[in-house]
């Protein structure tokens, strides 16, 4: 069985991100980038399944200029089989993403779809979602654990107050939450190894597929300052500043 595995380049979780001078989006100019780290969790995932003997290959897909290689080549030191790059230097939103993976999936012929559940830099939760609509295929949404069983995927699900446990026919997509899987630690060696790996190259206008940009972003702004804490001196005094505060 084959699966295919979805990674975006984001920044990386530890820079604190600057909006750009005109409030037009964030300032990406010479800040780390790394793999979207829900993306890592998928692969790990995806890995996993091989080892247990699930997926015969794993084939990971990014979109974007020529600078994302440096994600693909991180899933291939983590040890995915082939990657490819369809690439584009247009700004890409959900559902032009989902539009541009259903064609890569409709030529790879996976079984397993799997994909972050979200990216860290847009928050948007859509693209899996969108990707199974189009796909025709079921989803099994913010999964903490996969199992392949009999042609389907029994899926478990955080919801509110507990799990969830669902059973999918495969094909199918799945989005990987946090407590999916832990990513391995990629070491030095296979990262070198990687650079010598060949990356599939896709122009996303071969595609046949609309993914212009339909939503314009009007502004971007940092979060308000947080006002400074205040230490008190006893509980009397906590309580009186609660009450001034109106919260209790």
């Amino acid at each position: 069985m084959k699966a295919l595995v979805a990674v975006k380049r984001v920044v990386d979780h530890n820079v604190r991100v600057r909006i750009k001078a005109d409030g037009s989006g964030v300032d990406t100019a010479g800040v780390k980038m790394s793999i979207n780290p829900f993306d890592e969790i998928a692969v790990e995932e995806a890995l996993r399944l091989k080892e247990r003997g699930l997926v015969s290959e794993i084939v990971a897909v990014t979109l974007g200029e020529a600078t994302s290689q440096d994600v693909l080549r991180h899933a291939l030191a983590m040890g995915v089989d082939r990657v490819i790059l369809v690439e584009t230097a247009t700004e890409l939103q959900p559902l032009g993403v989902a539009k541009l993976l259903k064609a890569v999936a409709e030529r790879e012929a996976p079984q397993l779809v799997l994909l972050g559940k979200q990216a860290i830099d847009d928050d948007a939760g859509q693209v899996g979602q969108m990707l199974a609509a189009l796909l025709g295929t079921a989803q099994g949404t913010f999964a903490s654990k996969i199992d392949i069983e009999n042609g389907e995927a029994i899926v478990v699900r955080e919801v509110e107050g507990g799990t969830e446990t669902v059973a999918l026919k495969l094909p199918a997509v799945i989005t990987a939450d946090l407590r999916l899987a832990e990513p391995r630690f990629v070491k030095l060696p296979n990262l070198m190894m990687a650079k010598k790996k060949p990356i599939e190259t896709l122009a996303a206008d071969s595609l046949g597929v609309d993914f212009a940009p339909r939503v314009a972003r009007t502004a971007a702004a940092e979060p308000p300052v947080r006002a400074a804490g205040i230490k008190v001196g006893s509980v009397a005094e906590l309580v009186q500043k609660l009450r001034e505060a109106k919260v209790i």
